[in-house]
């Protein structure tokens, strides 16, 4: 999944949170429409800064899996997860950002809950 965000991210068919959410409906649920849903979470315009890339993956993996993605995406960006920090701080590019959460939330959703 997390090539197929990169991919989505890359040739500028979404932003970021966009970007996970296609990666997520072309592996798991062609039906979905998350990718409509995040069209104004991108460049920092997520709820509360967070990175869209986390915030989409957050959303997706669902309240009893957000605080294991999120502190594992933690782990991955120095301890940030709003895309100011991260970017100010040149944590890693957004294009890293939409790997990394499209790869925990592919991870997460392969473990039992």
């Amino acid at each position: 999944m997390k090539k197929s965000a990169t991919e989505h991210f890359t040739s500028r068919r979404g932003n970021c949170a966009q970007a996970v959410a296609m990666a997520w409906k072309d592996k798991q649920q062609p039906e979905s429409d998350h990718h409509d849903r995040f069209s104004g979470a991108g460049r920092g315009q997520a709820p509360e800064g967070i990175c869209g890339a986390l915030h989409a993956a957050c959303e997706i993996a669902g309240e009893s899996r957000k605080d294991m993605l999120e502190e594992k995406f933690r782990q991955q960006t120095s301890g940030h997860t709003t895309c100011r920090d991260i970017r100010r701080n040149r944590i890693m590019p957004c294009a890293d950002c939409v790997a990394t959460a499209a790869g925990l939330l592919d991870e997460l959703i392969k473990e039992p809950k």
